[in-house]
């Protein structure tokens, strides 16, 4: 073989050692919308397009409120059908009673929801306009806050209501760094690695949100301390094959052991009482899927974690979504309205 071309396989070889290394590289990194997002107190991320496919059934589209036909209308854009994927920034706020309650939100939506139509739309119901790193943020107004929003790319669209522009700026400023795979806020780079490979919806990041006045959720008389500093790790995973269920996976860390115990045993107990609550309940499809949830439930603990897990199988949820649907559809709103 000629020193030319073993140099040429080498060089091939490297390349192609170089490109298995960005794909597993890329298949590790959180998804791009979530990288996008500010600093925060918690990160939600939901992928629609694989649930729809989960549900695999054709849904008529329910009732629409006039507002939002007219949204549609004018845009073209009706977020059911049109949005993939939403990731969302929660921001906790220091005065929980100001004009935007206890949390903010931050907001990357990727779909086909851009376009001239929309930002016509923006356009005419914006009190204001910014123009930051050649984006055109608009300001609109809304129930005492200002709801800003920008077309980032050609399927991504920025929201937020945070009290300062500063967030939808560190939003455009992280898009133009989007291709660095591991790039993101301090929640994802410390708890992404922990959300299961091919979850279709996960949630990480600190409760401390002002639930109640004591700090602690009660139900049914049994208090869940989620107290400042826990962290919750919350996951929706398809099982194999795709088609079978979903598992619903909620783990919390705890500031210490004593404090997981104390809330795995309420937890577990608060799911003895529920299985008995709902046991009378009729066998309709929503009362079914909450059944089932609640019977595959399981409470576990491992030092400073507190884990539950649970599944729903797709028929169960496809029937759940199809009754939710009939009852907001046109066709029953319209047949209600003959009746009477």
């Amino acid at each position: 073989m000629h020193r030319r071309t073993r140099r040429t396989l080498f060089i091939v070889a490297g390349v192609l050692l170089l490109v298995a290394v960005a794909v597993f590289l890329r298949s590790k990194a959180p998804p791009e919308a979530a990288r996008l997002l500010p600093e925060s107190d918690g990160i939600l991320y939901i992928n629609f397009k694989p649930i729809r496919a989960f549900i695999h059934k054709k849904l008529e589209p329910p009732q629409r409120v006039p507002e939002y036909q007219q949204f549609v209308d004018a845009t073209g854009i009706d977020w059911e059908r049109d949005l993939d994927q939403a990731a969302i920034a929660l921001h906790r706020m220091p005065d929980p009673n100001g004009p935007n309650g206890p949390v903010a939100y931050s907001l990357v939506l990727v779909g086909k929801l851009t376009g001239n139509r929309l930002n016509t739309w923006l356009d005419a119901h914006a009190a204001s306009r910014e123009t930051y790193a050649g984006k055109t943020i608009y300001s609109i107004p809304s129930d005492g806050r200002t709801v800003r929003v920008a077309q980032i790319g050609y399927d991504m669209v920025a929201v937020s209501n945070t009290p300062t522009p500063e967030q939808i700026h560190s939003i455009i400023d992280r898009h133009r760094t989007a291709a660095l795979p591991f790039a993101g806020s301090t929640v994802l780079s410390r708890h992404y690695h922990e959300v299961p490979l091919l979850a279709l919806a996960w949630g990480v990041g600190q409760i401390g949100l002002p639930f109640s006045e004591s700090g602690a959720i009660s139900i049914f008389g049994l208090s869940l301390p989620l107290e400042d500093g826990t962290t919750i790790i919350a996951s929706v995973t398809p099982t194999l094959p795709l088609a079978g269920s979903l598992r619903f996976r909620v783990e919390e860390i705890a500031p210490n052991d004593q404090t997981a115990a104390n809330q795995a045993g309420s937890l577990t107990a608060l799911v003895t009482m529920a299985r008995g609550f709902t046991a009378p309940l009729a066998p309709t499809p929503a009362n079914n899927a909450l059944k089932e949830l609640l019977r595959t439930a399981e409470v576990t603990r491992k030092r400073d974690r507190v884990v539950v897990t649970a599944s729903l199988s797709s028929a169960v949820l496809a029937g759940a979504a199809e009754e939710e649907n009939s009852a907001t559809s046109p066709a029953t709103q319209s047949g209600q309205g003959t009746s009477k």
